[in-house]
């Protein structure tokens, strides 16, 4: 779509068509109530009403224009926006069909949590973070072994679905991947999940779209979509 960053994710399209529509219904707005503005300053100047008329504007088009407006919008609600929005939070695809990452937002970075192989979290605990270890991961816990954590560093299959996790330490965080058309806040004890599939294999950024304190220009981050087999690699070379 012109002006708009790379479709990466498969439902960034039906996003563009409903932003799209709703550029087009407000640009038909400005322009229709600009040219009655600049009309009624012609037709009722003083010079040729030199006597106040408050009568108000007569006839049906009013009426008509009004009623056009409440259609569209009422079409561009029922039927493209809820239908969108039902979707990606009604139709989560099931965890053991898809990528699953825990994305933890603070100050200033995004730390990921991947399961590993066993496809299962390990335990963490608040106690154990450090500066090596910002989620408080416990490696002697059940299914922690091969988990894998990296820090403003997400790695994604291509073509797969991805189930992320979202949640904050600190303060009110936004995950916002503009080129997958995600956007969603991080709110401390609020845990949110964000579903999309990446159709577009590159580097993504990642932005914190929530005023978040005084770094919050460098909380910056890197989707990375990759092939399956890479992917895999790239997920155990961390």
């Amino acid at each position: 779509m012109f002006g708009l960053p790379v479709q990466a994710s498969a439902h960034a399209g039906e996003l563009d068509t409903i932003a799209t529509l709703v550029h087009v219904l407000m640009a038909a707005l400005f322009v229709g109530w600009g040219t009655f503005f600049a009309y009624t300053l012609v037709r009722y100047r003083a010079g040729r009403q030199p006597r106040a008329n408050y009568t108000g504007a007569r006839g049906r088009a009013a009426k008509w224009v009004e009623g056009g407006v409440v259609v569209a919008e009422v079409v561009l609600l029922a039927g493209f926006a809820i239908p969108a929005w039902m979707t990606r939070v009604r139709d989560v695809p099931p965890e053991n069909a898809a990528t699953v990452v825990r994305i933890v937002a603070e100050q200033f970075a995004w730390n990921a949590h991947y399961p590993g192989r066993d496809g299962r979290f390990g335990r963490t605990d608040a106690a154990l973070i450090a500066p090596g270890n910002p989620l408080g991961l416990d490696r002697a816990s059940p299914f922690a072994a091969d988990d894998v954590v990296t820090i403003n560093q997400v790695g994604l299959p291509i073509d797969r679905p991805v189930v992320v996790h979202l949640s904050a330490k600190d303060v009110i965080h936004s995950f916002g991947v503009p080129a997958m058309r995600v956007k969603q806040d991080a709110i401390p004890g609020v845990p949110a999940v964000v579903w999309f599939t990446p159709k577009v294999a590159g580097e993504f950024d990642i932005a914190c779209s929530q005023l978040c304190g005084l770094g919050h220009y460098r909380m910056r981050g890197i989707v990375r979509v990759l092939s399956a087999p890479d992917f895999t690699a790239w997920l155990q070379s961390r």
